[in-house]
């Protein structure tokens, strides 16, 4: 089971990558799966903005921790501590380095990698632990 500890947050406007309505579930115009873009990679966009990672060299700024309905509504950053991510990847090892991949999801990177797993991954879309290292 993936956990949070100690982790701290900065709250950032979300631009349009992130900021996606997502509302109650089963609801019309709901996103199906409802998470949104929550628990992925953010990089710092514009003053005060932050949106989704989409390659490994991108500069890893935090990890989204709330879902924002809209651009310029509010983003939870998770930028120190241990966190929560979504798994890119069924083959990531606890102890490897991750980066983003494409979909601002964890992928094994020991090169641009600059959180590391706290615990393995077995699939795609998973929830796994991460910890910010550099």
């Amino acid at each position: 089971m993936a956990t949070e500890q100690n982790l701290r947050n900065i709250s950032r406007e979300a631009d349009s990558s992130i900021g996606i309505y997502t509302g109650p579930p089963g609801l019309p115009g709901s996103a199906v799966p409802n998470i949104g873009k929550q628990y992925r990679f953010i990089k710092i966009t514009g003053r005060n903005q932050v949106g989704l990672c989409t390659a490994a060299t991108d500069v890893h700024y935090a990890i989204l921790q709330n879902k924002p309905q809209g651009p310029g509504h509010a983003a939870t950053c998770g930028y120190e501590g241990e966190s929560k991510v979504v798994a890119g990847a069924n083959n990531i090892a606890a102890g490897d380095l991750v980066a983003s991949d494409s979909q601002g999801r964890a992928v094994t990177d020991a090169v641009n990698g600059v959180w590391q797993a706290m615990m393995p991954s077995t699939a795609v879309g998973e929830l796994i632990s991460v910890q910010k290292v550099k």
